[in-house]
């Protein structure tokens, strides 16, 4: 599944810095865009897999798991 998120990067001093404003807590960094957008991509997915696990922990036996588009 392919989803896309917005990346704010800025330049700073050495570094660009990076953030998604859709997933709160992710920021990347890097020498160029390219390693900026890489770090801020592995940031995303880590945050995403966490509050899956997160909300999957301790569902009772009867609950129906679907999944939904959003176009």
């Amino acid at each position: 599944m392919q989803n896309n998120f917005n990346a704010i990067i800025e330049k700073g001093d050495s570094f660009y810095i990076g953030y998604c404003p859709e997933v709160p807590g992710a920021n990347g960094q890097g020498k160029t865009i390219e390693q900026c957008k890489e770090s801020l991509k592995e940031a995303i997915k880590l945050i995403l897999q966490d509050k899956l696990e997160d909300a999957l922990r301790g569902l009772p036996d009867n609950a129906i798991r679907d999944t939904v588009t959003v176009e």
